[in-house]
């Protein structure tokens, strides 16, 4: 017995390799066992560390790199890059901020016994893309992100990477690929920003290999794949602080760098490379953001209308956004806009109303454009901080209008915070509102702090009506990583933005029972993803997606940036009437994603333009 615990001791406390301590899956083969003599040569040292590299190993699921984590500045003076050195530890995976909905990283911990065997020693960085480097797959994620609409399937959260702990299948998946490739040093050839660096400086690159969904400014749109299934565009990867302590430059989506060297790993949601030294910029790309090529018409039957979610309208934002509506999308017949505050802004003072807000917004407007007859506008109030967004704001939907070809249908007074409007014909047969504007179901459970549909009928002088809803659907506060431990990632409130688009759904199915040749425009900030389309289900063939009818391009479908991915947030769909007459157009005005930096974007969103017929 005696002689079998000791053996068993002995094989916890043998050599390994690095090849070995990574092992072909996500987790360690030998997690929570101390490892003697792994040899290596340091190639990049932090504050936090240190990473060696050991002999490649053949199979191409395996990394021959390894993070030495340490804070001891006494180990971390004792190597220098370059040095082959032996090392011994604990082989631990570590979750950086003990966030649950991140993956594990292999590290060797507590090392010790640390010998420097030989100095001045190179290692080969192994090349990413270009015409003979190793490329990451395009399109999926995970094996677990299972279902038609993969890394977006609804219900989400069904199983955990650390827990099924698949081999590794790099030439498929995106995880797969950087954690094969984990520790280890690596060129990336090339590299093109997909946009702005995050709150801490870092930005997404993706390489020269093979891409989806690269749009015109070169950045990644969110679109569907092979077999209709949404593609993830795991072919990107954050650049890091750099080893050297020099920081790195503010990116723009498109902006071309210098080949960047350095290793990769995981931390704080996503797969890494931590550069050695601050990319260097190539090429910047051009400052000269298009206008929208639609254009308000004069006549009767033509409906031009733009979408905005402007943000909270700080001072020095709203010139911003009145040029961006006045000179980019040349002042639409009406503006439907999101995040409205009232008037004392984030002060939590009961405040509810905006017509300061709104007066301030349109004077500026007319004042961009040199216009003689600024916009009307309309907005219902909300209960004080029942809405959701920042405390004492009291966000809200609302339109601008042109009242010289569009005015409110009369007949029926409007609606207050808690009053449900619905459809019904006037005395001539016309479709009209019970409260014009109104709230869609203002009480239901589905609203919860949440912004609530404002629905209008607008009648022009020649007659002609349509019927506008304004949509902020909830947030996705609280969504987890695309590249994290649950698959599918955490899509925070889609069951509520689900339950949302059922409500509006069944309202615009009420509508078109009363008058199946209604015009009916709904647009606004969704929250969401075409590609999710659990979400927008209930909307499928009773309303027409307005991008997918006038046929933008797929990858040019997008308002918002975030992470590595440029998406569509902002939607606007038609009836099928509108749809029929053709003469459809919509264009996404990127005067905030191509903005030359992030601090000069008035919004965090594009706006959009769109143009229907209605008679």
């Amino acid at each position: 017995m005696l002689g079998a615990a000791l053996a068993a001791l002995y094989q916890l406390a043998c050599a390994a390799s690095i090849a070995d301590i990574q092992g072909n899956a996500f987790v360690s083969p030998l997690k929570g066992q101390t490892v003697e003599n792994v040899t290596g040569i340091v190639t990049v040292k932090t504050t936090s560390g240190f990473w060696v590299q050991g002999e490649p190993s053949k199979d191409i699921r395996v990394s021959s790199g390894l993070l030495v984590y340490t804070t001891s500045k006494t180990i971390l003076a004792s190597v220098t890059p370059g040095d082959m050195i032996s090392v011994s530890g604990t082989v631990t995976e570590y979750r950086s901020s003990s966030n649950p909905t991140y993956l594990y990283a292999t590290e060797l911990g507590s090392p010790k016994n640390i010998t420097v065997l030989a100095q001045n020693n190179t290692v080969a960085a192994l090349v990413l893309g270009g015409r003979k480097g190793r490329a990451p797959p395009t399109q999926l994620m995970s094996a677990l992100d299972a279902g038609h609409d993969g890394w977006l399937a609804v219900p989400n959260n069904q199983s955990l990477v650390s827990v099924a702990d698949n081999t590794l299948q790099p030439k498929r998946y995106g995880l797969d690929f950087w954690a094969s490739l984990d520790g280890q040093l690596v060129t990336i050839k090339s590299p093109v920003a997909n946009g702005f660096q995050n709150s801490y400086g870092e930005f997404w690159v993706h390489g020269d290999w093979p891409l989806t969904g690269e749009n015109s400014r070169g950045g990644l749109s969110i679109t569907f794949g092979p077999k209709g299934i949404p593609d993830a565009n795991p072919e990107s990867v954050i650049v890091g602080s750099p080893a050297d302590g020099t920081k790195l430059p503010k990116p723009a989506m498109g902006m071309q760098f210098e080949d960047i060297t350095g290793v990769i790993t995981y931390q704080f949601g996503f797969w890494y490379i931590v550069p050695l030294t601050t990319p260097v910029m190539t090429v910047a790309p051009s400052s000269v953001i298009p206008q929208s090529k639609i254009v308000p018409k004069h006549d009767k039957c033509t409906f031009t209308f733009g979408d905005y979610n402007v943000r909270p309208q700080r001072s020095s934002h709203m010139g911003a956004v009145a040029n961006h509506i006045a000179n980019f999308l040349h002042t639409p017949d009406m503006m439907f806009v999101q995040e409205i505050q009232d008037n004392s802004g984030s002060s939590d003072d009961g405040t509810v109303i905006a017509n300061v807000t709104l007066t301030n917004l349109v004077a500026a407007i007319a004042s961009a454009g040199n216009a003689t007859a600024p916009y009307a506008f309309v907005e219902i109030a909300p209960e004080n901080d029942m809405d959701g967004g920042q405390p004492g704001g009291n966000i809200r939907t609302a339109y601008l209008y042109d009242s010289a070809k569009f005015s409110l249908v009369q007949g029926s007074p409007a609606g207050g915070a808690l009053d449900a409007t619905a459809p019904v014909l006037d005395a001539d047969g016309k479709l009209s509102l019970t409260y014009n504007p109104g709230r869609i179901d203002p009480t239901n459970a589905a609203w919860d702090a949440s912004r609530k549909p404002l629905v209008a009928v607008w009648e022009t002088p020649s007659g002609a009506r349509v019927l506008t809803i304004n949509l902020h659907l909830t947030s996705k506060g609280g969504s987890s990583s695309s590249q994290g431990d649950a698959r599918p990632p955490l899509n925070g409130g889609v069951e509520q933005r689900v339950a949302q688009v059922q409500v509006v759904a069944d309202f615009v199915k009420s509508v078109l029972a009363l008058d199946p040749r209604a015009n009916v425009v709904v647009a606004g900030d969704c929250n969401e993803y075409a590609q999710t389309r659990a979400v927008f289900a209930p909307l499928a063939g009773l309303l027409v997606e307005l991008d997918a009818a006038a046929g933008v391009p797929p990858a040019e479908r997008y308002t918002y940036v975030y992470d590595q991915n440029a998406q569509q947030l902002d939607h606007a769909f038609v009836s099928p009437a509108l749809a029929a007459r053709g003469g459809l157009r919509v264009e996404h005005v990127h005067v905030n994603s191509w903005a030359a930096t992030e601090s000069a974007r008035a919004s965090d969103h594009d706006p959009s333009v769109g143009r229907v017929r209605i008679c």
